[in-house]
């Protein structure tokens, strides 16, 4: 315990970190595999409907005043082939993530005059050519630093729980934290302190690939007059949900969060049952600065703590295994008293997470609207394309595009679209209805599929 406190502060992190880490790492090696087993939670039957919220523009004016927006940018993009930020892929008419977040923004001041300052967690590997995007978009500037960055922590040996060392690759002895390190991350950068001395008490928390998050002035009103320290989106889970993070209940009441990394094996099926578990974590939270502050005042966050199995070098299966111990941000929920959970409709979860999510994105079944806002195009009644590539030949963005030079077909009628195989697609494509298509094969130019 002491090697991992001594390696964390010779690489300068803040004393908060290495306080949360040790006190994580304490807990591990007391016993804590960072499981949470079906016997010790409830299932959540309802939650109060955004849709229903009383319009409260007196509210939502007050509340602006004090509000910011704040994305999480810290992916690489690596599972999809990319090398530099997500949030800098083209998603729709020739705008990036970073730049349809940076007009949202603008467009929420010049409609409210509030001055909503746009903040980005980055990692060291997203900061430089993210903040040159946003160069683009000086008018930003609202008195807060564009950026702060998330920490990492050190990689422990699966047998002893020591800092590994590896050095043909020192980077590779560091890992991620895992988002939840948002509240510290904060605090230990100084950015917490800077927040709340100009007047910020609000902050409005999602992934920079989630256009479909954008600051929702009834849900702020709500939020501010109900004086909530914490608020977790969460949308109905459909059979496409089953892997992603659940609500549920402890049995004396307060909210929690399982992943399916904290889910022992024998409950698997009970994680995946959507009818049982109701509602998933949008990952878009509503956070009162103050209370954040309070908190870490009297000590350490003790988020649920997520307990990863890897190698020291992802791509090398024989090299060392380690534990990389992560936390979620909306594990807070189960932190912070009287925090609530809130459902929202499936518009407002429009993540990228794949090659097939990319190109449904970019495709005509999505439209921006005013704001602007990228959302399902009303032909669809709210229902996404389904869409299934090969993942031989489809998973990385270069082949995707390589794949489709001309851009994606029309998915406005389109049901789903499986292909398998290697299939390139011309101009002017039209799917419309199922269709299954089987490679090598070329679709021309113009071409309707039917199913």
């Amino acid at each position: 315990m002491d090697r991992a406190e001594e390696k964390m502060r010779a690489e300068g992190l803040p004393e908060v970190a290495i306080e949360t880490f040790a006190s994580q790492l304490a807990r591990l090696a007391g016993g804590e595999q960072g499981t949470l087993p079906e016997s010790e939670i409830e299932p959540v039957d309802s939650l109060p409907d955004a849709e229903e919220l009383p319009d409260d523009p007196d509210g939502a004016r007050e509340a602006l005043d004090a509000a910011l927006v704040l994305k999480l940018n810290g992916g690489l993009g690596t599972s999809m082939g990319m090398s530099r930020a997500k949030s800098l892929l083209e998603v729709k008419d020739g705008l990036s993530f970073l730049d349809v977040i940076a007009r949202q923004v603008l467009g929420l001041r010049e409609r409210s005059g509030a001055r909503v300052p746009l903040v980005l967690m980055n990692s060291f590997a997203t900061r430089a050519d993210s903040l040159e995007a946003l160069s683009a978009y000086p008018e930003l500037e609202a008195g807060l630093p564009l950026d702060f960055v998330q920490g990492k922590v050190p990689k422990l040996g699966a047998h002893d729980l020591e800092p590994v060392e590896w050095p043909s690759d020192p980077k590779l002895e560091w890992a991620p934290p895992g988002h939840g390190d948002l509240y510290i991350s904060l605090a230990g950068s100084g950015m917490l302190d800077r927040m709340l001395e100009q007047g910020y008490r609000y902050a409005f928390v999602s992934n920079s690939d989630n256009l479909g998050a954008v600051l929702d002035e009834r849900i702020l009103a709500w939020f501010a007059r109900e004086e909530l320290p914490f608020l977790m989106e969460a949308a109905d889970r459909t059979e496409s949900d089953r892997k992603g993070g659940h609500l549920a209940r402890r049995p004396g009441g307060g909210l929690v969060l399982r992943e399916i990394a904290q889910t022992p094996e024998e409950d698997s099926d009970a994680f995946q049952d959507v009818s049982r578990h109701r509602y998933f974590n949008c990952n878009t939270l509503w956070i009162d600065l103050r209370t954040v502050a309070s908190q870490l005042a009297e000590g350490v966050l003790e988020l649920p703590m997520i307990v990863n199995r890897k190698t020291v070098d992802p791509a090398d299966p024989s090299s060392p295994a380690v534990i990389q111990l992560e936390t979620a941000m909306g594990a807070a929920i189960d932190v912070f008293d009287g925090a609530a959970a809130l459902r929202v409709p499936r518009s407002r979860f429009v993540p990228v997470k794949t090659t097939e999510d990319l190109l449904s994105l970019r495709s005509d079944a999505y439209v921006i609207r005013d704001g602007p806002r990228v959302e399902l195009a009303p032909e669809r009644g709210g229902v996404p394309p389904v869409i299934d590539l090969d993942s031989s030949f489809y998973k990385l963005v270069p082949d995707l595009e390589e794949r489709f030079p001309c851009g994606p077909p029309s998915l406005i009628g389109c049901e789903r679209l499986a292909v398998e195989g290697d299939v390139r697609f011309g101009s002017g494509v039209v799917v419309r209805g199922s269709v299954r298509l089987e490679g090598p094969r070329e679709i021309e130019d113009g071409a309707v599929l039917e199913g």
